[in-house]
């Protein structure tokens, strides 16, 4: 089957709102903002108020009833105004696990307040500190006592917990050596960080090279109602899965923002820069890997409107989300270098963004998945490689 790509024209009214709202926020206030390693509250509930953030939400529940596809074009834009849409763009893929999983009693409970900006739904919790992307054998349990799950274990870079109501959380329900699939015996909660924090749940900021709100989360004998329980106990890495498929399709569409930041950037700095008598932009060496970064985003692109379109559809698109997010990764990575060389020196100078934005995109050859580990994964599940890990 066939899969429809969205033409420009059915997107731009969405684009021009995107662009409308985030011209209030200039390079200035995204410069402040990572200078002070803050976060950008204004810009957020902003996004909030407009009602961008409930994208995905159905308009049963308050929110507007858009699709992936139209989600990954909201954070595109983000990013490509030269904003960071890592500081919110959690709320987009966790409502992925909620949606197809969740029962109909924590939708009604939690989707209208989340819709209204009542509440944040910004993390996920999965990776640990000793385990990385091997996720099945994650070392947090989650043990049942009478009416309550009793949470033990530690997680490591579960990002906006300081500025988020809710969480999910992934832990083991049922031991390794009782399962038949290490697949098998995880289970997902949706943890309300109000009652947990300070409660079983500490948290321990992590400061890195992008301003990135990152976090240690350590967990003893928290304990959790089961009705924090999203779907079927032990059913929990399926519907990880799912949430993850569309994370990795919406960073390839920051990526790609990113990537038309880097080019209009380098595009403008070399026509106006005169060295020698001559626009350096009239140089192959300026010209070339512009040009050339270019047009991998715009293929990076394609790749991500066909993931978001099959993840709408309800089809598979492990595949498909995994490779845009590769390509993306690597056009924007790509754009970021060559803009940093177009703008030489001045390029290292914080007050023309570049440098921000390059530190912001270089997360994105390792995080959420790092590009070996994709490789990885077409080579075995694609095209039927020897599994190589």
């Amino acid at each position: 089957m066939a899969i429809e790509i969205p033409e420009p024209a059915d997107l731009e009214a969405l684009r021009e709102g995107l662009r409308d709202l985030c011209q209030h926020f200039d390079a200035a206030y995204w410069r402040e903002v990572d200078e002070d390693r803050g976060y950008p509250e204004r810009f957020v509930e902003a996004l909030t108020e407009a009602g961008w953030l409930a994208a995905l939400i159905p308009e049963a529940y308050g929110g507007s009833g858009l699709g992936l596809t139209e989600a990954s074009v909201i954070l595109e834009e983000i990013n490509r105004s030269g904003g960071n849409s890592g500081a919110c763009h959690g709320q987009m893929y966790n409502m992925s696990t909620l949606l197809r999983a969740g029962s109909e009693a924590q939708k009604e409970r939690y989707l209208p307040p989340i819709a209204k900006g009542e509440l944040r739904l910004q993390v996920m919790a999965v990776t640990e500190p000793s385990t990385g992307t091997d996720t099945t054998k994650l070392k947090t349990t989650a043990k049942r006592h009478g009416d309550r799950y009793v949470v033990n274990g530690q997680k490591v870079w579960t990002s906006r917990v300081q500025h988020s109501d809710l969480m999910i959380l992934l832990a083991r329900t049922a031991p390794l050596d009782a399962v038949k699939r290490k697949s098998e015996g995880l289970s997902v909660f949706l943890v309300d960080l109000s009652e947990a924090i300070g409660k079983g749940m500490t948290v321990q900021p992590i400061r890195n090279m992008v301003n990135h709100e990152t976090n240690q989360v350590f967990l003893d004998d928290l304990e959790l109602p089961l009705d924090s329980l999203i779907g079927e106990e032990g059913k929990g890495f399926r519907y990880i899965l799912e949430g993850l498929n569309a994370e990795r399709a919406l960073i390839a569409a920051e990526c790609i923002g990113d990537g038309h930041w880097f080019v209009e950037k380098a595009v403008a700095y070399a026509g106006e820069r005169v060295v020698f008598d001559r626009p350096i932009g009239q140089n192959q060496g300026i010209q070339f890997p512009i040009a050339r970064a270019y047009a991998d985003i715009e293929a990076a692109s394609l790749m991500r409107f066909k993931a978001c379109r099959l993840h709408d559809l309800g089809r598979p698109c492990g595949a498909e989300a995994n490779m845009a997010k590769l390509l993306a990764a690597d056009a924007s990575w790509a754009a970021a270098n060559a803009c940093l060389q177009t703008h030489g020196g001045f390029g290292f100078a914080a007050e023309y963004d570049v440098e921000r934005k390059f530190r912001e995109t270089r997360l994105y050859q390792v995080a959420p998945i790092s590009t070996n580990l994709i490789l990885a994964y077409l080579g075995e599940h694609v095209l039927g490689m020897p599994r190589s890990y």
